[in-house]
């Protein structure tokens, strides 16, 4: 089917970036959905938590369309949005995203993309457009989907875009392995 309205494609876009970051979460412990795997701490379930804020701030806030509950900010955490407390569950952070993704997705079907809005955080530029936010927010959601995948990749080896469409090729571990040892070898002569 070919997709003609640019609003439709857009969504479209966004949905498939949201798809993959909760399908990142699928089957994997507590810990590690929360475990913090770079020197930055980035963790899968913070990445969610973020993304969560992301939608409710782009399309509630700079539209006049608050989330009607939102997350308590924590003053003395300037990144307490990028991880979960031991107390906030998986299900409550997963369950809170998929919310904020109807609110969007009301905001999103009920403007049109010409519709004004302003992004208090961005200052003197923050005067946009429901095109510019949802082009905004497709390029977030997809940059911590990249994020996620990496991670992912780091705690059980899974790979890929969505479940049935890894978009890699179809090969066994001995293949990635031995691609591996072939890139390490060209970086070690590089150097």
């Amino acid at each position: 089917m070919t997709i003609t309205d640019p609003k439709t494609s857009l969504c479209q876009y966004l949905q498939e970036g949201r798809d993959a970051m909760l399908w990142k979460l699928e089957g994997l412990s507590e810990y590690d959905v929360r475990r913090p795997l770079t020197p930055t701490g980035t963790n899968l379930l913070g990445l969610v938590k973020h993304l969560f804020l992301v939608e409710t701030g782009y399309f509630g806030e700079t539209f006049g369309r608050p989330f009607p509950d939102p997350l308590v900010v924590d003053p003395d955490d300037r990144n307490f949005d990028m991880w979960a407390t031991a107390e906030e569950s998986r299900e409550e952070i997963t369950g809170l995203y998929r919310r904020a993704w109807a609110h969007a997705d009301e905001t999103i079907s009920d403007l049109d993309l010409d519709a004004r809005g302003h992004v208090r955080w961005w200052r003197d530029r923050g005067d946009v457009t429901l095109h510019q936010v949802l082009v905004h927010v497709i390029a977030e959601t997809h940059r911590h989907a990249g994020h996620a995948d990496i991670v992912r990749e780091l705690v059980d080896g899974s790979a890929g875009l969505l479940p049935g469409r890894t978009n890699l090729p179809d090969v066994d571990d001995a293949y990635w392995a031995s691609y591996r040892d072939k890139l390490e070898q060209a970086a070690r002569a590089a150097r």
